[in-house]
């Protein structure tokens, strides 16, 4: 049974609903994008910080871009890797400008956000590659970013955090040792018969047949479905991952693959911290214009960081 939304969460669906844009699989996916920059200013103002940078990052098939948000303080910082959600389809880096850059504040790091190319135009497991390609510049160039190379960490929301749980696995498989992974409302498996794919299929922003269309974008059918780094649930075992922060939205159709990775997480032997929001629904972390928990989001995930990190 659908849980009550909260009431700023659904104004907000109710405004977003009014202005009347298509959906994907409506129009072309250059239209969706293009209305993506509708929203630049969701996550409301950004803090200062000591320097924004736009980078360059070269992965095995392209250049892409990074946005680098250094906080003040001598350094050298911990450094947090963010990769953005939007189906591996949409969105782009300067839409979280906001929440990140208060993270960069409250835990005193660097943080990443990568700009990876994407789907359908470049499927699995490209969009995949460039994130891990971003770990390994972040290794090489650690020194020139005032950056601890044994502080590091990944993040995303949504398929960003699918892309974040699939380089937290490579990064155990290759031996290299991360300070934790954030993983907010992550799509880490193709099951359309949970839960809260069947309580909030419709209505509650993000659908149950969105989802199925944008897995279809990025993968290449079914031949992807076994591999860890496309579908992270499949994972054989989650052991000796890093320690976990799980951010669910409870009126979300993420909500119950976010919950059953997190719970598996912890039944294999990984830390994990979850936080549950009710009433809240898919993307709030970069809602913070109209929703005040995404707000005391930016603050709760900053304190577990900041646990993790001893600081």
């Amino acid at each position: 049974m659908p849980a009550p939304l909260h009431p700023q969460a659904a104004k907000f669906l109710a405004d977003r609903a009014a202005l009347g844009l298509p959906v994907a699989g409506e129009v072309p996916i250059s239209t969706l994008r293009k209305n993506t920059h509708l929203f630049i200013n969701d996550g409301g103002p950004s803090e200062s910080v000591a320097d924004t940078q736009l980078k360059t990052i070269p992965t095995p098939t392209a250049d892409i871009s990074a946005l680098v948000i250094t906080p003040e303080g001598p350094g050298p910082f911990p450094v947090l890797l963010f990769f953005h959600g939007g189906g591996w389809v949409f969105n782009f880096i300067e839409m979280y400008q906001a929440p990140l850059s208060a993270i960069a504040n409250r835990t005193k790091s660097v943080v990443i956000a990568v700009n990876y190319q994407k789907a359908p135009e470049h499927k699995f497991p490209i969009p995949f590659d460039d994130c891990w390609a971003s770990v390994e510049w972040v290794i090489e160039n650690a020194k020139t970013l005032n950056i601890d190379p044994k502080k590091i960490a990944v993040s995303g929301d949504s398929a960003g955090g699918n892309l974040a749980s699939a380089v937290a696995l490579k990064a155990r498989d290759e031996n290299i040792e991360l300070a934790y992974q954030l993983l907010l409302y992550p799509c880490n498996q193709k099951d359309t018969d949970t839960e809260s794919m069947n309580d909030y299929a419709e209505g509650y922003g993000l659908t149950r047949d969105r989802m199925v269309y944008l897995w279809d974008q990025y993968l290449n059918g079914n031949a992807d479905d076994k591999n860890p780094y496309a579908v992270p649930q499949s994972a054989s075992t989650l052991k000796g991952l890093a320690p976990a922060i799980v951010i669910l939205a409870q009126c979300d159709v993420l909500y119950s693959d976010g919950k059953k990775y997190a719970q598996r997480l912890s039944d294999e032997g990984v830390s994990v911290s979850m936080r549950e929001y009710p009433g809240m629904v898919h993307g709030f972390f970069s809602h913070g214009a109209f929703v005040t928990d995404s707000l005391r989001l930016r603050e709760e995930i900053s304190a577990e960081i900041n646990k993790i990190l001893g600081s």
